[in-house]
């Protein structure tokens, strides 16, 4: 494939991932200053299918749409105001999750494959503890709350469980989806 057509294709490939991750903030459960969205599943699924650098550049785009004040970010908001409040640490969090998730995609996969408990770890690391030790402590910091158990439990274990599941369902449709369109399977460089 000659250069034009792969830049073409990385920058769809980008720009899917952008919108995807918009779309993907407009149905959220408003449980307190930071909604449950499936933003994060989306988060996963472009470090394992776009890897670290893709991953981070479709991230980028949508944080600059975010400050430009494009209705991007979770209920159809928008702004920096919006996006240097209570949830911003998770948003610019997703930047180095990404990154995280793509390089040991990366390091793991052998010859475009990659086992599905591997990619879960994948997710488990980048897409649920880099997302919340960024998120969390930016919430925290932002209201200034306590480090209380009620702290802990209102503002991290509450999303657990739902972004471990995210983990497992993301791994399973990053399989699905590198059967689908082998150009997306992971490349080992070792």
């Amino acid at each position: 494939m000659d250069k034009n057509r792969q830049t073409v294709r990385d920058m769809t490939w980008i720009a899917l991932f952008t919108a995807l991750l918009a779309v993907s903030g407009q149905f959220q459960i408003p449980i307190g200053p930071v909604p449950i969205t499936l933003q994060p599943l989306v988060v996963m699924l472009a470090g394992s299918l776009l890897g670290a650098k893709r991953g981070a550049i479709s991230m980028a785009v949508f944080i600059g749409l975010a400050a430009a004040g494009a209705p991007v970010m979770a209920g159809g908001t928008g702004g920096l105001a919006k996006l240097v409040g209570p949830t911003g640490g998770y948003v610019f969090s997703w930047l180095l999750a990404v990154c995280v998730i793509g390089w040991m995609v990366q390091k793991m996969a052998r010859h475009g494959q990659i086992a599905l408990w591997q990619l879960i770890l994948a997710h488990l690391i980048g897409g649920v503890a880099v997302v919340h030790a960024i998120g969390f402590a930016w919430v925290v910091t932002y209201l200034n709350l306590p480090l209380t158990m009620g702290t802990l439990s209102a503002s991290l274990l509450i999303f657990l469980p739902g972004d471990i599941a995210k983990a497992v369902v993301g791994a399973i449709a990053a399989q699905a989806m590198y059967r689908a369109v082998p150009a997306l399977r992971p490349v080992s460089k070792r």
